[in-house]
Parts: structure tokens; sequence; C-alpha cells
């Protein structure tokens, strides 16, 4: 009785604290979302990171609608993440050019109605039982491992110039803690499809903060002819006068 309760203290605890770190992660973009609400027009800002956090968070809920004993903190969670990025994505839209707003829209329906209903359909009526969990853990897997990739671009950016300027310790470290309890999460629970992913969500953060300790007080390399423009939770697009970088954080 007393291992249940300690599991049942350890397993609330975990649900208490990882979904606070993660309802943070989402509300990250709100400045950015400001300042298009102020500036009426999205300017340098792009779609794609909402469009796929939204994609992530249905993905989720739907695996755990199916694995029912994983499902607790990926549903209240991720039905909060869907909720605030098609916030997000409205008020894109709205503010967007035309030309923005169809290519939104175009992503959106590849995405996030055709894609993930043929995922859904597919799960649903060509697999059953562990079967159908196993192909969409899968699926969840591999895409969240690609997600978790992204932050490859800002520490060969950050190395590259030896300034930090376009990677926040505060966003990194707590994009690092989110990893963490996600990946404690699906090890007490013996579920490897939450827990595997966040393994590299948490090398990768500590990565990030190892390079912050070692180039917080350098001098940056100035690149030739910088044009910055502003993207979501201060990140920016560098023109160098090639194709530009896009430096982004994702979840």
């Amino acid at each position: 009785m007393a291992i249940h309760h300690q599991s049942f203290a350890f397993v609330f605890g975990l649900i208490v604290i990882g979904n606070f770190i993660s309802f943070l992660v989402f509300l990250a973009p709100m400045p950015t979302f400001y300042q298009i609400y102020k500036k009426k027009s999205t300017e340098g800002f792009q779609s794609l990171p909402y469009v796929v956090a939204l994609f992530s968070c249905m993905l989720w809920i739907y695996y755990a609608l199916i694995k029912k004993d994983s499902g607790l903190l990926l549903i209240t969670i991720n039905s909060f993440g869907c909720f605030i990025e098609s916030i997000y994505i409205a008020m894109f839209l709205f503010y967007a050019s035309k030309k923005l707003r169809l290519s939104t829209i175009k992503l959106v329906l590849l995405l996030n109605v055709f894609g993930y209903g043929s995922m859904l359909l597919s799960t649903l009526y060509l697999a059953e039982g562990s079967k159908r969990v196993n192909i969409i853990g899968w699926i969840s897997l591999v895409f969240n491992i690609s997600v978790f990739a992204a932050p490859l671009f800002i520490m060969r950016r950050v190395i590259k110039t030896k300034s930090v300027e376009y990677m926040p310790f505060n966003l990194s470290m707590c994009l690092t803690l989110n990893a963490v309890m996600w990946f404690f999460y699906g090890l007490f629970l013996k579920d490897y499809y939450i827990a595997l992913p966040n393994t590299l969500g948490f090398l990768f953060g500590i990565v990030q903060m190892v390079l912050y300790a070692m180039y917080r007080n350098s001098k940056p390399l100035v690149l030739e002819d910088p044009v910055k423009v502003p993207t979501q939770n201060g990140d920016h697009i560098i023109d160098v006068g090639s194709q530009p970088q896009i430096i982004k954080l994702m979840l």
C-alpha cells in the first residue's frame, strides 16, 4: 500500500510540474503575437512552428485516447496546446498577407486535415489493439525526434557567431525541464514512445546551456551585412546575402 501511495504521489507531482512547465512553453510565443497585434502585420514571422505544434498536440491526444494508461498528462496539456495553437494560427491568418495566408491554409489542410485524417482512418480501420498503439507510438516518436533536432540549427549559429543572442537561456532551460518531466513520466509508466524522444530533448537542452555558459560573455562575430527579422520567442531569421536560415527552438 505504501508503494502504491508513493507511486501515486510521484505521478501526481509529475502531472502538476509537467503541466505547469508545458503550459509556460505553450505561452512563450505570446509576445510575438502581441507584436503582430500591435503592428497589424505578421512581417517576417512564419506559421510553420504553430501548425507543426498543433499537429503534435493532436497526435499525442489521439495516442493518449488509444493507450488509456498513459493518457492523463498527455490529454490535459495537449488539449490546452490545441486551443492555444489554434488561436495563434487564427491570429496569424487574420494579420498575414494574402500570399502568406494562402500558404498557411494549404499547410494546415495538408498536415492537420489530410495528413492527420489519413493517419487516423488508417490506424482505426487497418490496425487493432496493441498493433494500433505501436503504429501511433512510432509515428509520435519519429515526429518528436525530428522536432527535437531543430535546436541543432541554433547551436550551430551560436558556435559560428560566438553569440547567444539567438538562444535565450530561460527558454532553453524551460524546454530542458519540460523534456525531463516528460521523460520521467514516460519512464515511470514504461511508455518508451514518450520517454525516448525526450532523452534527445534533454541532451540538446544540456548542450544549449553549456554553450550559453561558454559564449555568454564572448564578443560576437559580425556576419557580413546581417539583416535580422524577429520571429517567435525572440528568435530571428538571419539573411546573410544567401538563403535565409531559420533559427528556431521547437517542442
